[in-house]
């Protein structure tokens, strides 16, 4: 009775060599393609030479410890195709520096870096033109002054649809 219901085929060599090929074919493709998207994106490369940095590391702490003693803030906002910054002193006063400039780009990936140079304007309020797509940013300013010397700042923002 089994044998009417289930009409059993006789399995070849030729089907032995269609399921590996399907197999080991299956695992090579992502295989592949994950070593495409690692390639592609962001490198995950931080410091060039870890020996290098691994010797600046105290004089950079001491840089950074100098500039959370300054207290200043910053904050950040973007519309149509204008990007501000906002800087206030440790008093919460609006700040004025003599250059301030803008690196913004995605978190994870090289490929849309563009650098705005910020245009000083009335209470700390600086802006730069910039045509910026929906999704995560990050910035980093770097501010210039000549009474403080510099200073830099990292934020992440979105830009919404």
């Amino acid at each position: 009775m089994f044998a009417k219901v289930f009409n059993p085929r006789e399995f070849t060599g030729g089907h032995m060599l269609a399921v590996l090929f399907l197999f080991f074919g299956t695992i090579i493709a992502v295989n592949l393609t994950l070593a495409w998207f690692a390639n592609s994106t962001w490198t995950g490369l931080v410091v060039k030479n870890g020996y290098i940095a691994s010797q600046e590391f105290d004089e950079k702490t001491r840089e950074l410890e100098r500039q959370l003693s300054m207290g200043w803030q910053a904050s950040v906002s973007y519309s149509g195709n204008g990007f501000t910054a906002y800087l206030k002193d440790a008093s919460g006063k609006p700040l004025h520096v003599e250059k301030l400039t803008a690196t913004i780009g995605h978190p994870v990936t090289e490929s849309a870096d563009r650098v705005v140079d910020m245009i000083s304007g009335n209470g700390g309020t600086y802006t730069g033109k910039t045509v910026l797509a929906p999704g995560i940013w990050e910035v980093l300013l770097e501010a210039q002054s000549d009474r403080h010397g510099p200073w830099t700042k990292r934020i992440r923002f979105t830009v919404g649809d």
